[in-house]
């Protein structure tokens, strides 16, 4: 919708926070836009309010989903661990029985960084990408929530993670977050347990 708009010369940023400011226009009395961008305008606006009230139905039914499942409320207890991240943890990761540790796991999900070995000595390299990809981009994102939050709201982060954000891109340390957080969620479920503040510090 913003691409046609802007032949007329109606430019608003992106986002879903903004399509206020395209409505307000569409709904101008003097407006100067043709009745069929008019139109046009009106029937992307339908749209996206008909798929948003889906994926608002949608989520709600998750999150249902989710508090009723003791393994999603355990995983839920983990900053960065909603809704969808834990029911996709629940729903499509292999039972946690069959990796030896949460390293394993976490190569598992593509998120634990290649070793590369010369003269004796080895190297980390990028992470390889492989395996469950949906599992491994909910725990980024999530990652980047708690990073998102703890600067946001000035908390300080425990010494591992500051020392990562005090170096590296957010981006970076996000992915190195999101791998100990796999880890951590073949440690919760292995043994049943809580999230413990300590495990992310």
């Amino acid at each position: 919708m913003r691409g046609h708009l802007a032949e007329f010369g109606i430019i608003a940023p992106q986002g879903v926070a903004n399509l206020s400011r395209l409505a307000a226009v569409l709904e101008e009395a003097d407006s100067d836009l043709p009745d069929l961008a008019q139109d046009l305008g009106r029937l992307y606006l339908d749209r996206i309010a008909h798929l948003t009230a889906m994926i608002e139905q949608l989520m709600a039914k998750i999150k249902e989903v989710s508090r009723a499942s003791g393994t999603a409320r355990l995983l839920r207890t983990m900053p960065g661990i909603g809704p969808i991240c834990a029911m996709a943890v629940e729903t499509f990761a292999p039972a946690m029985d069959t990796f030896e540790s949460g390293r394993d796991f976490s190569a598992c999900l593509g998120l634990t960084p290649r070793q590369h070995s010369s003269g004796g000595k080895q190297r980390l390299g990028r992470t390889s990408k492989m395996g469950q990809r949906d599992i491994r981009r909910l725990l980024i994102v999530g990652a980047m929530s708690v990073i998102a939050s703890m600067q946001r709201y000035k908390r300080r982060a425990g010494s591992w993670l500051q020392d990562k954000l005090n170096r590296k891109p957010r981006i970076v340390v996000a992915i190195a977050l999101a791998n100990k957080m796999a880890r951590r969620i073949w440690a919760m479920l292995t043994k049943g347990e809580a999230y413990s503040v300590p495990a992310l510090a």
